[in-house]
C-alpha cells in the first residue's frame, strides 16, 4: 500500500502552521498504511523532551481485535540490544567489569578463536562469533529439527553452540558483521558479572529507575506481557498469526517488549543523562574502528538479512547504528523478527525522536519514521522521502 506523499505535501503548504500542520501531516501520513480491521503499528514523535504525537492503528490481534493505542506492547526485536549494551555500560560504571576484558575470562571453556575477544568486540559487532542461526541449520542437518517455536533455543544452548565451533568468522576486530550471537552472550556476561538473571538486571536497574513499569525481557513461563500485540505475517491469503520463531527466547539480542509510554521514558533518559553521565555515555557513541584504524563495513558477501547495506561504511556504537541522516547526528536501530518490525531513530542535535513498533511483517517501518522525521527536520515532504512503506522499499 502507498502513502499520499502529495496529500501530505499540500498538508504542509497550506496556511496552518507549526506543531497542528506537523501533527496533521504526520496523521495523514500513518492513516493511510494500516486499515483500522488488519494488524498495524504505533508511532510515537517526541520534540525537545515532549511528546507531540502518539497513537496506534490497526489491531492487536485477529482474535481479540483491540485496538493498537500507545500502551500496547510489542516485541522490541533488535531494539533490545540499545538496552543490552546500557546494562553492560552500568557494569562498566560500576567498576564490576571492563570493555577490554577477555570473554575467555568469563567463560573460559570457550575454544581457542574465542581467547581474544573482548567486551568492546561483542559491543561492536566485530568479536567474529559465528551466528547462531547458522549453526543451529548446521546441527539440524539430515535430522528432525531441534528447535521449534514451542521448544525454542535459550541463551545457554547458544553459548553451548558457540563453545562447538573451531574458528569465527574473522579474528576479533579486524572486521565487522552484525552479530545476534554476540549480544546473546552480553546477556550472559550482565547476568554472570550482577549475580542476577539478565531479565531482573534490566528491570532493576534501567526499567523500574526509569518507571518503565510495562517493559520486559520476555520469558515464557516466567512472567507475561500484558496488553501486548501479537505478530502477524502477510502473504496473498492476507494475515496469519506468526507470534513465535525457534530464536524467540534468546534475551540479549532480542527478548525485550515494551511500549510506546516507556519508550518515551527510554528517550527522555537518554537525553537527560538519567542513568549515565555524558563521559561514561560517550564510548557507546562512538563508532567503532576496527584495528590498524580501518573503518567498519557492512560485509560484502555472502550476506544475510541482517546486511542493511552490504559492502557500505557501516557506523556503530554499543547497541546504535550511528550514521548520519541527510548530515543530521543520528542514533538508530531497527528491529526484525517473527510478525514484528521496530525502529526507534534519534536526532539528538535537534531533540527529535520517532519510533515505530509494528505487528505485522510487510511494512517498512524504517522508511516511515524517517518520513516522519523529514515532517520535523525538513519541514516539506522533499522527493527523497519514500512514498512505498512496504518492506524492501528505499
Amino acid at each position: 500500500m502507498k502513502v499520499a506523499g502529495l496529500a501530505v505535501a499540500a498538508l504542509l503548504a497550506a496556511p496552518q502552521s507549526g506543531s497542528r500542520a506537523r501533527e496533521a501531516a504526520i496523521a495523514s501520513l500513518f492513516e493511510r498504511v494500516a486499515r483500522a480491521d488488519e494488524p498495524g503499528f504505533a508511532v510515537l514523535v517526541r520534540q525537545a523532551g515532549k511528546t507531540v504525537f502518539a497513537r496506534g492503528y490497526g489491531i492487536r490481534d485477529l482474535r481479540s481485535r483491540e485496538r493498537i493505542d500507545p500502551a500496547t506492547s510489542f516485541r522490541l526485536a533488535s531494539v533490545t540490544k540499545q538496552f543490552t549494551a546500557m546494562a553492560v555500560m552500568l557494569l562498566v560504571r560500576d567498576g564490576k567489569v571492563r570493555y577490554e576484558d577477555l570473554l575467555t575470562d568469563l567463560f573460559p571453556a570457550l575454544p581457542a578463536y574465542g581467547k581474544g575477544i573482548t567486551i568492546r568486540h561483542l559491543l561492536t559487532h566485530t568479536s567474529g562469533l559465528p551466528d547462531y542461526e547458522d549453526l543451529m541449520q548446521a546441527a539440524e542437518k539430515d535430522r528432525p529439527p531441534i528447535w521449534t517455536a514451542d521448544r525454542q533455543i535459550h541463551d545457554n544452548e547458544v553459548l553451548a553452540l558457540l563453545r562447538g565451533e573451531t574458528k569465527g568468522r574473522f579474528d576479533p576486530g579486524t572486521s565487522w558483521a552484525y552479530s545476534n550471537s554476540g549480544y546473546v552472550v552480553l546477556g550472559l556476561v550482565v547476568a554472570r558479572v550482577s549475580g542476577k538473571p539478565f531479565g531482573d538486571f534490566l528491570r532493576q536497574r534501567i526499567f523500574a529507575p526509569l518507571e518503565m513499569r510495562h517493559t520486559l525481557a520476555y520469558e515464557r513461563g516466567r512472567n507475561e506481557v500484558d496488553g501486548r500485540a501479537f505478530g502477524h505475517a502477510r502473504d496473498t491469503a492476507g494475515f496469519r498469526q506468526v507470534d513465535q520463531s525457534p530464536t524467540s527466547a534468546t534475551l540479549g539480542d532480542g527478548g525485550v517488549y515494551s511500549n510506546l509510554e516507556d519508550l518515551a521514558k527510554w528517550d527522555e533518559a537518554l537525553r537527560v543523562n538519567e542513568l549515565l553521565s555524558p563521559g561514561a555515555m560517550r564510548p557507546g557513541l562512538t563508532p567503532v574502528t576496527l584495528a590498524g584504524g580501518s573503518a567498519a563495513h557492512w560485509p560484502a558477501g555472502p550476506v544475510s538479512g541482517d546486511d542493511l547495506r552490504p559492502g557500505q561504511p557501516v557506523s556503530y556504537g554499543f547497541g546504535w547504528l550511528l550514521d548520519p541522516w541527510r548530515g543530521r547526528t543520528r542514533m538508530w536501530h531497527h528491529g526484525e523478527t517473527t510478525g514484528f518490525r521496530t525502529v526507534i531513530e534519534r536526532f539528538p542535535d535537534d531533540g527529535l525522536t520517532v519510533v515505530v513498533l509494528a505487528n505485522r511483517d510487510d511494512l517498512d517501518v524504517r522508511a516511515l519514521a524517517l518520513a516522519a522525521a523529514d515532517l520535523h527536520l525538513q519541514g516539506n515532504m522533499s522527493s527523497r522521502v519514500p512514498t512505498r512503506v512496504e518492506r524492501g522499499s528505499p
